[in-house]
């Protein structure tokens, strides 16, 4: 298999795993608000392994480093197919709501228990 084609592989694998734990995310303060926090908890701790993973490898995807061996691209999306502009900012954005779905879950919680 060419090069090319193996890092289109990559990419494609890359975002089919980004695109599960972006759902995950997204899915998480929905779950909450419509009462199903045993949903919510658990996409927050299966979202939490894909945090230590990357936590594990320096904040980096281990497919980022498989990909790097197939281009010396070193754009921001070069190992995924998404935007210049979220795959720039995706740990900010989807850090950010996933924060806020995990606080979210939290307040629903105590006020479940009240």
């Amino acid at each position: 298999m060419e090069p090319e084609s193996k890092l289109r592989t990559i990419k494609a694998i890359h975002t089919l795993v980004w695109a599960v734990f972006a759902a995950s995310i997204l899915a998480i303060p929905v779950f909450a608000f419509i009462g199903d926090l045993a949903m919510a908890w658990r996409l927050t701790g299966f979202v939490l392994l894909e945090v230590v993973v990357l936590v594990v490898n320096r904040m980096r995807c281990p497919l980022t480093d498989v990909a790097g061996r197939y281009t010396a691209n070193r754009q921001d999306n070069f190992d995924i197919y998404l935007p210049l502009w979220l795959a720039r900012h995706n740990k900010a954005v989807f850090g950010g709501l996933y924060g806020a779905g995990i606080v979210y879950t939290l307040w629903e919680s105590v006020h479940a228990v009240t």
